[in-house]
């Protein structure tokens, strides 16, 4: 039986990588089109959500969102979660139908044909540069002047220690949210770690969870607020991981 599961998990991961790209190829055109200017951003962003429905789908995943409170069109948020997977991405994408940039790590940009449009079109960040780190904020500062919204994973790196619920949340999300005086909103992924963890041979097709919590408000707070606002995010998304995981 074991040896069925391992045959089944090592098709089933190198089926992710050839879904994610057979679906850019397909797209390709149209994708390549809309990172030509920066105000087609829109159009990308609507082709990318598509892209992420496709590998939900096509990896087996089915979805269930609880929604406390509603984004409203043209405005800008500070998308927020917790970070175990890949997948992670896929449903942030899925979730959110207000365009949003994502800041990420560099490494994805290695990827082949994922890596061609995530370097293009997401902020990157080299967690061991100081200077790329400020350069986070300029380049979010800017997409946050176009109307967008954008999406950061707090804990910084998928911790290696798949038995931590949460790790330490970073500054840098909440430090832009307050900058700007928007809506913080607060995400919590139930299932994507035990569907599609980081670990080979694990994972399987089935539920994916998540709950949009009720935005957290950053209007009339300064920097002074910072602390506050971070851990009372990081304690929402971590009480909710202890009752999906009862």
């Amino acid at each position: 039986m074991k040896f069925f599961k391992i045959i089944f998990w090592v098709l089933w991961r190198i089926w992710f990588y050839v879904l994610m790209g057979l679906i850019i190829v397909i797209l390709f055109p149209l994708l390549f089109i809309s990172i030509l200017k920066e105000e087609w951003y829109p159009f990308f962003f609507k082709l990318a959500r598509f892209w992420a429905r496709g590998v939900l789908i096509g990896m087996g995943f089915y979805t269930k969102i609880d929604r406390e409170q509603e984004f409203e069109t043209n405005k800008s948020y500070m998308l927020v979660a917790n970070h175990t997977s890949m997948t992670d991405i896929m449903l942030m994408l899925y979730v959110s139908k207000n365009p949003f940039v994502f800041v990420g790590k560099m490494e994805l940009a290695k990827i082949p044909l994922f890596g061609f449009f995530y370097k293009r079109t997401c902020i990157l960040v080299d967690r061991n540069s100081s200077k790329s780190r400020f350069g986070v904020f300029e380049r979010a500062q800017k997409r946050l002047n176009q109307g967008l919204s954008i999406c950061i994973f707090p804990e910084g790196l998928v911790p290696d220690d798949e038995s931590i619920i949460l790790g330490e949340f970073k500054d840098g999300a909440f430090r832009l949210a307050i900058e700007h005086q928007i809506p913080i909103v607060p995400m919590t992924f139930a299932d994507n770690k035990k569907r599609f963890s980081y670990t080979f041979f694990s994972g399987s097709p089935g539920l994916m969870r998540a709950k949009i919590h009720r935005f957290v408000e950053t209007k009339g707070k300064t920097l002074e607020d910072k602390k506050e606002i971070k851990d009372q995010v990081s304690e929402l998304i971590y009480k909710q991981l202890l009752v999906y995981q009862k």
